[in-house]
């Protein structure tokens, strides 16, 4: 493998609330070159900002690579490397008999995108001095508060669709 068959990518997701206006954030390394990337929505949760966080860094490769993928979401990690997230497709996004794998539409995606690429999945202490894990936490709390306008499309139907229900 040459360098530019690798990827270095950490990832961060913040929620100003939970649910509350979020942000997610990811830098890539392939070879010398960096790229940083990060995205802010008015309405969302932690989760789904960790996850997106991830399906944005793995989106910036342009063809097959071996990754190593830092998160410091061991609901992300572990979803992915203990076959979680497989699961639940599998079971028609139910955790068990009783409950609901939350946010589906973007577990599908980050399982196409696994299955792309060759990943090491590996979870990081957050806060804990990690330098690109750090840029990524600042990035994505920058625009949990500065992109109260963009809109979580899949969270924000399903909040509505349980407020009228609760109605």
């Amino acid at each position: 493998m040459t360098r530019t068959d690798e990827a270095i990518i950490y990832t961060d997701g913040a929620c100003l609330g939970n649910p509350g206006p979020g942000g997610c954030a990811a830098v890539v390394q392939i070879g010398s070159e960096q790229t940083e990337k990060a995205a802010g929505y008015r309405l969302t949760t932690n989760n789904r900002m960790e996850i997106l966080a991830a399906i944005m860094g793995l989106k910036v490769l342009d063809g097959p690579k071996r990754v190593r993928l830092h998160s410091d979401s061991q609901y992300v990690v572990n979803a992915m490397r203990q076959g979680w997230a497989r699961r639940w497709k599998r079971n028609g996004w139910k955790r068990n008999a009783r409950e609901q794998a939350l946010n589906p539409d973007l577990w599908e995606e980050l399982l196409r995108l696994d299955d792309l690429h060759a990943i090491d999945w590996i979870w990081v202490r957050g806060h804990s001095g990690d330098d690109l894990n750090e840029r990524c936490d600042r990035l994505s709390t920058r625009c949990a508060r500065a992109h109260a306008d963009a809109v979580d499309v899949a969270y924000e139907a399903l909040h509505r669709r349980v407020s009228d229900a609760n109605r």
